[in-house]
């Protein structure tokens, strides 16, 4: 199975790795400047689940090269459209797109791209941060991999991909319900983000104040309802499980939506809460915290140059 990783960043970087490091023939598409830097010093992860570094096999868009089995893709949502153009040739009529993207929406556009039977769904669980010298550099106890056919068939192609990564040093999971896990994540990730960037604190401070609490809830309580118009199918308890996987997290733990913002970057705010908040307004759903949210996300995106 040939697998190509679009761009060899913190994510795809580190799971593309890995894959290697376990005997799969990947190949990076990254930019002519990182290519450059890969050939210099390698693709080297520093991690709490082991060092490696590994002579990567890297294309610059428009480079000469047959249809991949596998596309893994891990960009940020506000590149999305540039990744997909640069994967068009290298897509053949076989050929699976496996997107690592937090959010839903970005289903919908690569299906119209690609076609609906090209896409599995997929999500991943992990820290990592690329540092000034191009190194991965992967924190987190987490370092899991899910993905699933959407229809939840346990296809041959998922099948092949699930061999792929077996015995790699990754936690992975070949799921029969990977839209039930997309709608999980999207909401923990809405929330975590949405609150931690709006009260520009770590999770801690904000669950010690009843205020805060209560802003927690109500974001929580909108966001599910909003959801569910959307065809989410959540447990009737999902709040209480939400509540208490929040309250669970560390004192000091921050969104990477809000370690964004601290760096200056872009953020997803159109792809996660504006999505959200365009279908409440549809459906006429009251949603004024998540409106709060969304404000304070596009407001930001307007100092960053």
């Amino acid at each position: 199975m040939r697998i190509l990783v679009v761009g060899a960043g913190a994510v795809g970087g580190y799971f593309g790795g890995r894959l290697q490091e376990n005997g799969a023939d990947v190949t990076f598409l990254v930019r002519e400047g990182r290519k450059k830097q890969l050939e210099k010093t390698g693709l080297v992860i520093d991690s709490v689940h082991g060092n490696m570094a590994l002579v990567p096999k890297t294309i610059v868009k428009g480079d000469d090269a047959q249809p991949f089995d596998v596309i893994l893709l891990s960009t940020k949502a506000y590149h999305l459209d540039g990744a997909i153009d640069s994967i068009r040739e290298y897509a053949g009529p076989h050929t699976a797109v496996l997107p690592l993207l937090n959010g839903i929406s970005h289903l919908e556009q690569l299906q119209a791209e690609f076609g609906e039977d090209k896409i599995i769904g997929g999500l991943c669980f992990i820290e990592t941060t690329l540092n000034q010298d191009g190194k991965v550099i992967q924190t987190s106890p987490k370092h899991d991999l899910v993905f699933g056919e959407l229809s939840g068939v346990r296809s041959e192609r998922a099948l092949k991909i699930e061999a792929a990564f077996k015995g790699a040093n990754i936690g992975y999971r070949l799921s029969d319900n990977i839209k039930k896990d997309l709608w999980n994540k999207y909401l923990f990730i809405a929330v975590m983000s949405g609150i931690t960037t709006l009260m520009r604190s770590p999770i801690g401070p904000i669950r010690e104040q009843a205020s805060g609490r209560a802003a927690i809830s109500a974001l929580l309580a909108e966001i599910v309802s909003v959801m569910g118009h959307l065809g989410a199918s959540f447990p009737k308890d999902i709040i209480e499980l939400q509540k208490n996987q929040i309250n669970s997290l560390d004192y000091t733990m921050k969104s990477s939506m809000q370690r964004d913002m601290e760096k200056g970057m872009q953020v997803e705010a159109d792809h996660l809460h504006g999505y959200l908040l365009e279908a409440a307004y549809k459906e006429q759903i009251p949603v004024p915290v998540l409106e709060a949210v969304y404000a304070n996300l596009k407001i930001y995106e307007s100092t960053v140059k």
